[in-house]
């Protein structure tokens, strides 16, 4: 109970604070500008990207690109939970919207190694999941029905007291973040087959990872059977 009382007193604190208030500002533009482009792109009929569709994530987008009203209605609930964001009154809504799309997106950049959005996805799945908490008076009805909820006043009693405990926190998770997925993947297809060689040079293996990056972006074989080739010449080349 005495941590559920901090955390909660922490909580108002927060939602009382103006520099708080600016961060949770920032996050719903952010997220919003992140949206609108790809989501107007896809509503238009165009293609997301100029990608190979040898690479990973071109084909993915191509593939996608050919599944008619589907591929609209992905640009559709991506501008639509943008436009949430924006208005004060629905941006929670904006936020329970935007999650599941932005999840998505930073699984699939994972998955197929996707340089585009592997730093950014994350940081924006972090962002998403900051507005829910900040909503959480509100989510709290839905989360536990039965619950008294005291809603905070939006108006009142702001503190100016700048929280610098809470954005070197912020500017420690963005630097481990972006290190961490920067350094997580020993190869990647990046964007352009130039790119991908010219990360060979530093590579292990450099005759194998010019050989990966041949498989990906010339003969556009699936990226799991151009890594295990990579791995056996890498693993050949350490007996």
């Amino acid at each position: 109970m005495a941590i559920t009382f901090l955390l909660s007193q922490l909580y108002h604190q927060a939602k009382q604070n103006r520099w708080m208030r600016y961060f949770t500002g920032f996050n719903r533009v952010a997220l919003a500008l992140g949206f609108l482009p790809s989501g107007y792109v896809k509503i238009a009929g165009e293609r997301f990207t100029s990608l190979s569709n040898n690479h990973p994530m071109g084909h993915y987008l191509e593939a996608l690109f050919h599944t008619g009203y589907y591929y609209t209605f992905i640009g559709v609930a991506q501008m639509t939970a943008a436009v949430l964001l924006l208005i004060p009154r629905t941006a929670l809504l904006g936020a329970l919207l935007y999650f599941p799309i932005i999840l998505n997106i930073c699984i699939l950049s994972f998955s197929v190694r996707f340089d585009g959005s592997l730093v950014s996805s994350p940081l924006m799945v972090l962002a998403n999941l900051y507005l829910l908490c900040w909503d959480y008076d509100r989510l709290k009805v839905i989360l536990q029905p039965d619950s008294r909820t005291v809603l905070v006043n939006r108006s009142k009693g702001l503190s100016n007291e700048f929280p610098l405990a809470f954005f070197a926190g912020v500017l420690v998770t963005v630097v481990t973040v972006g290190f961490t997925v920067l350094n997580l993947f020993d190869m990647k297809p990046y964007n352009t087959l130039n790119d991908c060689q010219q990360n060979c040079r530093d590579s292990r293996n450099p005759v194998a990872c010019a050989e990966f990056c041949d498989c990906i972006h010339r003969q556009g074989q699936p990226l799991n059977r151009c890594l295990d080739a990579y791995n056996r010449a890498v693993a050949a080349q350490a007996k």
